[in-house]
C-alpha cells in the first residue's frame, strides 16, 4: 500500500504534504521514517491537510507531524506551504488555515504567500518557561536568551554574527533546559548590515538546524522591536534558506511573507499495520 505526497519548501523549510483523508494509521511513525533524509525522502515534517471549500475563503485544517513523531502546534513555514497547495487546488488568493494555535489568514501578494501570525506574547505561561516575570536577555548556556511564543516557543539571542556561533552545540542544551516544560526552540540572529537580521534556528522535534524557520524569524522581529534593536516594518530576516519579511498589521499580528516552491510528487509505502 502507498500513500501519495507532495514536497514543498518555503524558503528550505521542507515537508511532505499528504491529504488527511488518506489513512495512516500511525503518523508519527511515518514521519520518524520519511523525514531521515538518509533513509527516507527526506523533510522537516509531514503536512496532514484537510481542504474544505464550501468555506469562502476556503479552509484548511493543517496538523503537522515532525521527525521525532510528534505533533507541533503551529510552523510559520509549514502553514505557508499548505496556503499555496490550497490556493493551488481552489484558485483562490486567499485561504483560511486552521492550526492548533489558532485560525489564520493567508494571502498571496506579488507571487509570495503571507500568512498572519496571531499575537505573539513574552508571557511566561504562555511561552511556556518556569519564570515569574518576562524573560528579557537572560543569559543561558552563554546567550542571552529572550523567551517568546509566536505559535511556539523560542529563545531568542542576538548574537554578532550567526555563523561564529556552534548552533548543533549550544543549542541543545537550551532546547532541553529546565527552565522549559514544554522545551523551546533556539533561535539566534545578528545585524545583516542593511538593517534586518541573519537567522539561524533549532528546531524542537527537527532536533537540528534547519535552513529556515518562520516561527524563528518572527521571534527575531518581535524580540528586536522590543529590545529597541529595529524599528523597522517589514523586518527583513536573512535564514540560510532565503529572505522573509514580518511586518505587523492593525490589529497587532505580525505576519510573515516569502517565497513558496512545489518541489515534486511521489508516494511513501506504508508497511505492516504493526509498523505503522
Amino acid at each position: 500500500m502507498t500513500v501519495p505526497f507532495q514536497k514543498y519548501h518555503g524558503t528550505g523549510n521542507d515537508f511532505l504534504i499528504i491529504p488527511a483523508d488518506e489513512y495512516v494509521s500511525n503518523r508519527g511513525a511515518l514521519a520518524e521514517r520519511e523525514c531521515d533524509r538518509e533513509e527516507g525522502v527526506g523533510a522537516d515534517g509531514i503536512l496532514y491537510l484537510a481542504l474544505e471549500e464550501r468555506f469562502s475563503p476556503p479552509r484548511v485544517v493543517m496538523t503537522l507531524v515532525q521527525p521525532d513523531g510528534a505533533t507541533a502546534p503551529m510552523c510559520g513555514n509549514g502553514a505557508r506551504c499548505a496556503a499555496e497547495w490550497a490556493m493551488r487546488r481552489t484558485g483562490a488568493d486567499s485561504v483560511m488555515i486552521d492550526t492548533q494555535a489558532g485560525t489564520l489568514r493567508a494571502d498571496r501578494t506579488d507571487g509570495d504567500i503571507t500568512i498572519e501570525m496571531g499575537t505573539p506574547t513574552f508571557d511566561p505561561k504562555a511561552v511556556p518557561v518556569r519564570a515569574d516575570e518576562p524573560v528579557f536577555e537572560q543569559e543561558i548556556e552563554g546567550l542571552e536568551v529572550t523567551m517568546v511564543n509566536t505559535g511556539v516557543p523560542h529563545a531568542v539571542a542576538f548574537v554578532d554574527d550567526v555563523d561564529d556561533i556552534d548552533l548543533e552545540a549550544v543549542a541543545p542544551p537550551i532546547r532541553y533546559g529546565d527552565e522549559f516544560p514544554a522545551g523551546t526552540n533556539v533561535t539566534i540572529a545578528s545585524p545583516d548590515g542593511s538593517g534586518g537580521f541573519d537567522q539561524r534556528s533549532y528546531e524542537r522535534g527537527v532536533e537540528a538546524e534547519t535552513d529556515s524557520c518562520g516561527t524563528g524569524a518572527v521571534g527575531i522581529a518581535v524580540v528586536a522591536r522590543r529590545l529597541g534593536r529595529t524599528d523597522a516594518d517589514p523586518v527583513d530576516v536573512h535564514p540560510p534558506g532565503g529572505h522573509l519579511r514580518v511586518s505587523f498589521n492593525d490589529r497587532g499580528n505580525a505576519t510573515l511573507t516569502g517565497p513558496v516552491e512545489h518541489e515534486f510528487d511521489g508516494e511513501v509505502a506504508i508497511k505492516s499495520p504493526t509498523e505503522l
